[in-house]
């Protein structure tokens, strides 16, 4: 993966442009230039942050470039050394000085105050972060990157002997779309048995990284990590009690109407039982969607849905396709899932995923060019902290991409199916709200309950899991499986507590798609305002901005699940 050809998008006036950002010692010493630098005036200082900017975008690049090589290829040991070495030297060699330059800052800010309204809340962010930092938990943290890496490869590395050939297990996830139950049984069970015999690796990473958050948390003084990894997540405007009501409320208004949607189903399928196999499969027994075959013909045809958005956005993607930060296929040795990248110097978007040619892939791409289109509207803001949003509202830029971009899926299909992918795509809305209750709910007993014991653990997931749906399933003779699909969800292994964002970013999404009912146009310059702001704006702002409430009681929730029960019910 080469990113050679990628110019900065201004001149460097402070790193030059011949320095090595993978260098320990190099990175080290400019951000010591910076730290020794006398600052006389307001003036003075905010060409500092803007230098300090400057460096933090390019080292940010670097570690970027490394990370995407190494998941697109996990299995090439030069490329998982050159990532590995990066978080083992320069990772925690700047985080010392990052916390100097931090009270640096704060020292010069009393005797040259900025403008409040500019950088109010940069300001909270460098508190929060002085407030965080304890120097002996930077061999911790970094101990934590390389147990996520871990995991990245042990995932990258399951594959199975299925059908004559060597499948990935994204690409797995095709046969369980076929109307044949018992090919969609044999598939099934064939994944769940290969994850199963890594199980105990798993559970040994987590264990370790589990110890690891639980001894930083008490390390920078606080009673549990939860506490903590909110802080260090920044979100000032919710809590965790008021994740627990998202959770309460999703369960009165949003688990029956599933459960619904899964009663219906197996009365199509004339099943006396759903069983884990059933989900995936058109209940008509029709075959399955099939969008595409080539990666070219999905790049394609989303450039067109999102030529039809607006013109610009199809222009901007297309650039991506046209300048390579596009990696769409599932292939052996390629990290699970996906996702869109920054790569901040740049300031240019690249997107990762296993596509394989069905429906979800679709739905998966227009989602990550929708954070893609969020950090290319914020470009321009100098401040690096600024150009990315919170990740309450980068999932809005996302998830209202699927709603707005989805509109326009003809592109892929003709009308009978076009009809059959929305169907399954509200469908898939109410289940995202309901498994995003579901994993936050799980992370919030995990480190409440810091001295659990593996098999507790299986049991409170087996418990979380049936109350937010899975009750509606028959899971005979395949206990163990259920008890460890917690496996699957990377975000609990790699960034914990990060999933109720979502589920709250969801709605935010479907107040934007009832704003597009309405008025198109407004709906979408609305849009693209909150996204412009990047993260220069406090949280509920950004969502005003984007016309739409930050609110997760169920005075929304509830008009906004039966809009979408509606939908589903016309597609019937």
């Amino acid at each position: 993966m080469n990113f050679s050809h990628l110019k900065s998008y201004q001149k460097r006036r402070f790193v030059t442009d011949s320095a090595d950002l993978t260098d320990k010692d190099i990175v080290v010493g400019f951000y010591r230039q910076l730290d020794k630098r006398p600052v006389n005036s307001a003036r003075a200082l905010e060409q500092w942050l803007l230098d300090r900017s400057e460096l933090d975008a390019a080292v940010s690049q670097a570690g970027s470039i490394l990370y995407i090589r190494m998941t697109c290829h996990t299995d090439d040991k030069a490329m998982a050394g050159a990532y590995t070495k990066f978080i083992q030297t320069v990772s925690p060699a700047v985080k010392p000085i990052h916390d100097r330059l931090n009270r640096k800052y704060l020292e010069l800010c009393v005797r040259f105050p900025l403008d409040v309204q500019r950088y109010e809340v940069h300001d909270r962010a460098v508190k929060t972060d002085v407030e965080l930092f304890v120097e002996k938990n930077v061999p911790l943290q970094t101990e934590v990157d390389l147990l996520s890496q871990e995991y990245q490869t042990v995932c990258g590395a399951m594959t199975v002997g299925f059908e004559g050939q060597e499948r990935t297990l994204p690409e797995m996830g095709k046969y369980l779309l076929e109307p044949d139950r018992t090919l969609r049984e044999r598939a099934w069970r064939a994944a769940a048995e290969r994850r199963l015999r890594d199980q105990d690796k798993l559970e040994d990473i987590f264990d370790k990284l589990f110890q690891k958050r639980v001894a930083i948390a008490q390390n920078a003084g606080f009673k549990n990590f939860t506490e903590y990894q909110f802080k260090n997540y920044h979100r000032f405007d919710y809590t965790p009690a008021d994740c627990k009501r998202y959770h309460e409320t999703i369960e009165r208004s949003i688990v029956p109407l599933n459960e619904e949607i899964l009663k219906r189903r197996k009365e199509k399928m004339k099943l006396k039982a759903l069983r884990p196999w059933d989900l995936a499969a058109d209940p008509l027994g029709r075959g399955p969607l099939k969008p595409f075959e080539k990666p070219k013909q999905l790049v394609d045809g989303i450039k067109k849905i999102f030529g039809r958005v607006d013109p610009l956005l199809g222009r901007q993607f297309e650039m991506m396709d046209n300048d390579g930060l596009l990696d769409l296929d599932s292939r052996k040795g390629k990290a699970p899932g996906g996702y869109q990248n920054t790569l901040s110097e740049a300031r240019r978007s690249f997107i990762f995923m296993n596509a394989v040619g069905v429906d979800d892939d679709v739905r998966t791409l227009l989602h990550e060019g929708g954070h893609a289109f969020n950090a290319l509207a914020c470009a321009k803001d100098p401040l690096v902290d600024y150009r990315h949003g919170p990740m309450e509202f980068s999932e809005v830029a996302s998830m209202a991409m699927e709603l707005l971009g989805g509109r326009y899926i003809n592109e892929f299909y003709n009308d009978a199916d076009t009809k059959r992918s929305n169907r399954e795509h509200w469908e898939g809305i109410l289940h995202i709200l309901a498994w995003a209750a579901n994993i936050d709910a799980f992370q919030h007993w995990l480190y409440e309950h810091p001295n659990h014991s593996p098999a507790e653990r299986r049991q409170a997931w087996t418990g979380f899991y049936e109350q937010f749906g899975g009750k509606s399933m028959d899971w005979t003779d395949l206990t163990e499986v259920k008890a460890y699909l917690w496996h699957r969800q990377l975000h609990i292994f790699q960034v914990p507590f990060y999933y109720i964002e979502y589920g709250i970013a969801q709605l935010g999404a479907l107040q934007v798609w009832m704003n597009a009912r309405r008025d198109p146009a407004k709906a979408l310059a609305d849009y693209r305002k909150g996204l412009t702001l990047g993260g220069s704006r406090p949280l509920p702002e950004l969502y005003k901005a984007a016309g739409i409430r930050f609110d997760f009681s169920e005075d929304l929730i509830k008009p906004l699940a039966d809009a979408v029960y509606q939908e589903w019910q016309k597609l019937l």
